[in-house]
């Protein structure tokens, strides 16, 4: 599922979006991996490095961006890192998390940390040499030195950024399931309608079965297979949606937009919010207050 959830987000308009806004202005690549992924992050990417493009036409040194990729993946799991490759370029990976579950990265990169030395390139250049990897020299250096180069607190402010847009791709990821129809069942759809009505009131599977003239039991199968999701899980996404749109309004108090959104406690409110969406109401709340 995680991997059909991060093609759906990268598809996604807002991606798509936030990736042409940020390209033009950063100058930097933006790549949404999912944890298995195993390709180049942004090769033929808009705002590619074409000193990394040039490398990735290399076997050996496509090995060698491939493994600083895979030990990125590895470090951020819980938190963003950023890795320097053995060419001096830094590549940093934001996971993207849903409760427990890491389902993928926001990744940027290939970029210099502080200018690039004439003694740096010519490490590289010898370090090339040594794996074999011919180039000229001439065009090698000039891309080198054409690298972007940011400063400690302007990578600081893009992994910020970053963080942020993860949070808003988090909140569409629960969309995303709540809208999913991989099987267009007459009954299913008239389901969803049914919970979408009174997703406020107290529900029940019996009651939504009955609405739709079926047995609580057949019910529960043909919705889990609809869905991919069982019952009570899709309600809890239903009401953390429509949680998420009142707790924009800063007049309406978190608690209010529980019990409005169809919670029938607090703790149980806290608890769902956490698991599907990795924060809880308050610091969602405030994350919107900062953004």
């Amino acid at each position: 599922m995680a991997n059909h959830l991060i093609e759906s987000l990268a598809g996604s308009k807002l991606f798509q979006d936030y990736e042409r806004a940020f390209g033009e202005t950063t100058g930097l690549p933006l790549a949404l991996r999912s944890v298995e992924s195993r390709r180049l992050s942004h090769h033929g990417k808009p705002y590619e490095n074409p000193f990394c493009a040039q490398l990735a036409k290399a076997n050996h040194t496509c090995a060698a961006c491939l493994q600083v990729q895979q030990r990125l993946r590895e470090k951020a799991t819980l938190k963003p890192q950023t890795i320097t490759c053995q060419m001096g370029l830094c590549e940093t990976a934001v996971p993207l998390r849903i409760g427990d579950q890491l389902i993928g990265h926001l990744t940027t990169g290939q970029m210099f940390r502080k200018p690039p030395t004439e003694a740096q390139f010519n490490h590289t250049a010898k370090l090339l040499a040594d794996w074999g990897v011919h180039m000229n020299r001439k065009k090698l250096r000039a891309l080198y030195f054409k690298t972007r180069v940011l400063s400690s607190r302007q990578h600081e402010s893009i992994i910020r950024l970053l963080a942020i847009f993860g949070d808003h791709l988090l909140i569409l990821s629960n969309r995303i399931v709540v809208e999913a129809q991989n099987i267009d069942i007459p009954s299913i759809l008239r389901a969803k309608q049914y919970i979408s009505e009174h997703q406020a009131e107290p529900l029940s599977l019996g009651q939504v079965a009955r609405s739709v003239n079926g047995s609580r039991f057949h019910f529960c199968k043909q919705f889990k297979k609809a869905t991919g999701l069982c019952f009570t899980d899709y309600l809890s996404r239903v009401r953390t949606e429509r949680a998420v749109n009142l707790l924009i309004n800063p007049k309406l108090r978190v608690s209010e937009a529980a019990f409005e959104a169809g919670f029938q406690s607090i703790t149980h409110f806290n608890r769902v919010f956490k698991r599907i969406l990795g924060r809880t109401p308050t610091d969602y709340r405030e994350q919107l207050v900062r953004a």
